[in-house]
């Protein structure tokens, strides 16, 4: 029995080391992501391990697991525009290794690429493509600003193995100089406006005045020629007409009482 028990704890002890070193040579490579060898021996091998598991030397070779997938990144950069104004831009990354370039990526750069290229790449091209342009034309012509720094920052990518699936300026402010000055304009083209509106509605009282004035004198025209022509009939016919209407308005008025001349009337006075 003794011997049987001794031989069951060899072949488990066996099978634990066995066991051991088959799970020491296995590694996984999950989706998106993609390995890199390194070989004590002959250093990092050009392949690229895809998806999977795969098998390795113990101790001999090591995987750098790489993401391929795309990840974002966001750039702040304090640069200025053509006109030496102070300008504050983020831009919004995607990012993503060529896969196929990953053994030289990890020896020229490291794993830490995005921390190493990402940064200087994009202060380097912001700033070329922002002193281009004048504080106002970054707010007008945002969406080319956006494309020629997607343009030349792609390209300036790929020299390290890297693919830009997206840049976007995300946030784009001024110094507060130039802010204060947009602030001044703005108050001052209020200002201007109103003035203007002033101007307009004097003008507008005086064309007014000038058109009632030629409507009076036109009226009174036309009255001296018709007592010219009419004489005091005209006159008398107005009188008769303002007579007329005093006369409707005093008999709608319950405190008035009409009293015909010529004829007596008697009211009951006290004695």
């Amino acid at each position: 029995m003794a011997k049987l028990f001794e031989s069951i704890g060899k072949l488990g002890l066996a099978l634990a080391v066995g066991g051991g070193v088959v799970n020491s040579a296995l590694f996984n490579v999950d989706a998106g992501h993609r390995a890199v060898i390194f070989d004590r021996f002959r250093g990092v091998q050009d392949a690229v391990v895809g998806e999977g598991t795969h098998f390795l030397i113990p101790w001999v070779q090591k995987p750098i697991i790489f993401d391929c997938r795309s990840r974002p990144r966001n750039v702040p950069v304090i640069t200025g525009s053509k006109d030496l104004q102070n300008v504050n831009i983020t831009l919004r990354i995607l990012f993503r290794p060529v896969a196929t370039q990953l053994p030289r990526i990890f020896t020229s750069i490291g794993e830490d690429y995005d921390e190493r290229v990402l940064p200087s790449i994009t202060t380097e091209v912001l700033k070329a493509v922002v002193a281009r342009f004048d504080a106002g034309e970054l707010i007008t012509q945002r969406e080319l600003v956006s494309r020629q720094v997607s343009e030349d920052l792609t390209e300036r990518a790929s020299t390290f193995g890297l693919i830009l699936d997206d840049v976007s300026l995300t946030h784009l402010t001024f110094g507060k100089e130039f802010t204060e000055a947009v602030e001044m304009k703005q108050v001052a083209q209020q200002e201007a406006e109103r003035a203007r509106f002033v101007v307009e509605k004097a003008e507008q009282q005086k064309q007014a005045a000038i058109i009632s004035a030629e409507g009076d004198s036109q009226a009174a025209l036309l009255i001296a020629n018709s007592l010219a022509v009419a004489g005091d009939g005209l006159v008398e016919l107005r009188k008769l007409e303002a007579a007329e209407d005093i006369a409707f308005q005093l008999s709608r008025s319950r405190n008035v009482t009409y009293l015909p001349s010529g004829q007596g009337t008697l009211l009951q006075l006290p004695q």
